[in-house]
C-alpha cells in the first residue's frame, strides 16, 4: 500500500488495469531486487546505508518505478540525486566505485548520465593543481615516503582509475590524455598493465577466457601509448612484447610494440633482450634473434633521418646520436655473445644481426672476436 503513493509507474498500472484486486509483475526492474528493495525500505521508511557501491542500482530502480517530485514531492530520485551530486562526486574514490559499479547497467547508467558525471568527476580531480590534492589516494610506489613530500607526486592517481574496465578506464585517460604530459599517460598505462596483466609465467596457467581478456587488454595498452619517444620504458614495451608472444595478440600490436622498442633501443639492457628466449612456448633461439633484428632495423631508420640542417639539430646533439649508435652496438654485440652459446642456432643468423650494425657503430672490434669465440666453444 506504502508504495503506491511514490511509485508513479505503479499508479500507470493500476489506473490502466481497473479492477480492485490487481496482481503486477514487475520483472524488468534495473538492478533486480536488490534495487527494488532499497525503493521498498525507502517507501517504507526504513533506513538506508547509501554508498558508492549501491547507488547506481537506487537510482535506476528508482527512475524505473518513476518515483520522481511529480508523484509526490521529496520523493526518492530528488534524496539520491542531492547523495549522487553532494557526496559521491565530491570525493575522490567514491566516483571510481560508482563508476566501476555502472558496468552491470551500462545503458541505464549511461542514459541517466551518471557514466558521464562520474568520468567528469574523475578527470577534473586528476587535472587539479597538485597542491590542492588533500582527498585520500592509492599510492604504493616502492621508496616514496609520504611526510617527505609536501605535496601529491604527479601520478598519484594512477593506481585507483586502474581497478576500472578497459571502456571506462579510456574514456577517463581520454579526457585527461590531452592536458597531461605523454610520460604522465604512459605511466597510467604502465600501472594499468601491471594491475590486469600476469607474469609471463602465470599467463601459461590461465584459462582461455582470462588469455582473451588479457589479449584485449594488451591490445588496448599498445594502441594508447603516446606517440612522442620516451613516453613510457624500453624495459615496459619488452615486456608487454614477451607476454604478447604468449598471448598470441594480433600481428599489428607486436609490430607496433617492436617499432617503439626499435626506437628507444638504446635505453635497453642486455637482460631485458635475453629475456625475450623462451617468451612463447614455440619461441626459439631463431625467434628470438629475428624480433631483435627488427628492432635494431627500427632503430637505424630512426637513427638515420636526416639531422643537420633539416631538423635544427646542433652538432652536440649530433654527437649525442653517435654516441646512441655505438650504445646500441655494444648492447647487440654482447647479446650476441650470450645467443652464440645455443648450439642449435645457425652461425648465418649470428652474421646476419651482426652484419646489420653498420660499421661507425664498432669503434673496435673486440667485442666481434668474443662473438666468434663464444660460438666456436
Amino acid at each position: 500500500f506504502l508504495l503506491l503513493p511514490k511509485c508513479g509507474l505503479l499508479q500507470q498500472l493500476c489506473d490502466s488495469n481497473g479492477s480492485d484486486v490487481q496482481t503486477i509483475d514487475l520483472h524488468e526492474v534495473p538492478a533486480g531486487e536488490e534495487g527494488f528493495e532499497l525503493c521498498v525500505k525507502f517507501c517504507y521508511g526504513i533506513s538506508i546505508n547509501l554508498s558508492a557501491t549501491n547507488i547506481v542500482k537506487a537510482l535506476c530502480a528508482s527512475h524505473f518505478l518513476k518515483m520522481t517530485e511529480a508523484v509526490e514531492k521529496g520523493n526518492f530520485i530528488s534524496k539520491l540525486e542531492l547523495f549522487f551530486a553532494s557526496f559521491i562526486l565530491q570525493a575522490w574514490k567514491d566516483p571510481i566505485v560508482t563508476l566501476q559499479s555502472t558496468v552491470t547497467l551500462p545503458t541505464w547508467s549511461e542514459n541517466l548520465g551518471m557514466t558521464g558525471r562520474c568520468i567528469d568527476a574523475v578527470a577534473t580531480k586528476i587535472l587539479a593543481d597538485l597542491s590542492t590534492v588533500t582527498w585520500s589516494y592509492t599510492y604504493t610506489r616502492p621508496g616514496f615516503n609520504e611526510k617527505a613530500h609536501k605535496r601529491a607526486p604527479r601520478d598519484w592517481w594512477t593506481e585507483d582509475i586502474a581497478d576500472l574496465d578497459v571502456p571506462l578506464f579510456q574514456r577517463v585517460l581520454s579526457m585527461v590524455r590531452s592536458s597531461i604530459p605523454a610520460p604522465l599517460v604512459g605511466e597510467a598505462l604502465h600501472v594499468y598493465a601491471c594491475r590486469h596483466l600476469p607474469d609471463e609465467a602465470a599467463i601459461e596457467s590461465s584459462s582461455s577466457e582470462s588469455v582473451v581478456k588479457q589479449r584485449e587488454v594488451l591490445e588496448f595498452i599498445v594502441s594508447q601509448i603516446p606517440t612522442p619517444k620516451g613516453s613510457v620504458s624500453t624495459g615496459f614495451l619488452l615486456r608487454l612484447l614477451r607476454q604478447a608472444s604468449r598471448l598470441g595478440v594480433s600481428d599489428w600490436a607486436i609490430s607496433e610494440i617492436m617499432k617503439r622498442a626499435g626506437r628507444q633501443l638504446k635505453e635497453a639492457s642486455l637482460v631485458d633482450l635475453l629475456k625475450l628466449r623462451g617468451s612463447s612456448p614455440s619461441s626459439s633461439a631463431f625467434s628470438e634473434i629475428n624480433l631483435v633484428k627488427t628492432m635494431l632495423e627500427h632503430f637505424l631508420v630512426d637513427y638515420r633521418r636526416p639531422s643537420l640542417p633539416e631538423t635544427g639539430m646542433t652538432r652536440e646533439e649530433n654527437g649525442k646520436s653517435d654516441q646512441s649508435l655505438v650504445k646500441v652496438g655494444k648492447l647487440i654485440d654482447s647479446y650476441l655473445v650470450e645467443v652464440a652459446k645455443d648450439a642449435n642456432l645457425p652461425v648465418s643468423k649470428l652474421i646476419d644481426l651482426a652484419e646489420t650494425l653498420p660499421e661507425e657503430a664498432r669503434p673496435v672490434h673486440d667485442d666481434l672476436y668474443r662473438i666468434i669465440d663464444s660460438y666456436l666453444k
